[in-house]
């Protein structure tokens, strides 16, 4: 499934995969060279990631169930891993400098299912 993002009017992203079975979630970004078929990836549930045998650094926006922004992590590295944010229900991830710079805590994303 794919998703389209939106937050403040505007478009965040039209080409989201989803990850929301076992191995999906599990498998995610880990040992590819690029995010292929899509511009990033949402995993639902998540509360926390890992960049472990990623080939890349990458932007992260923790998501409330209510679909609002509990924590943005910029230029994620490879071989780092994240807090427990308790507050969030899914983790999007994009290739790192992807995130625009005016997305803040607080805003509300717009999450549709294509």
């Amino acid at each position: 499934m794919k998703l389209i993002i939106k937050y403040n009017g505007k478009m965040l992203s039209n080409d989201i995969l989803l990850a929301e079975e076992f191995m999906s979630r599990l498998i995610g970004l880990m040992f590819k060279d690029k995010i292929e078929g899509a511009d990033g990836l949402m995993i639902d549930p998540c509360r926390s990631i890992h960049t472990f045998f990623m080939k890349y650094s990458i932007d992260v926006v923790f998501i409330s169930q209510k679909n609002s922004v509990v924590k943005i992590i910029r230029d994620l590295k490879p071989w780092r891993l994240t807090w427990i944010y308790w507050r969030a229900t899914k983790t999007l991830e994009l290739p790192a400098g992807n995130l625009p710079q005016d997305l803040k805590v607080g805003d509300q994303l717009e999450v549709i299912s294509v």
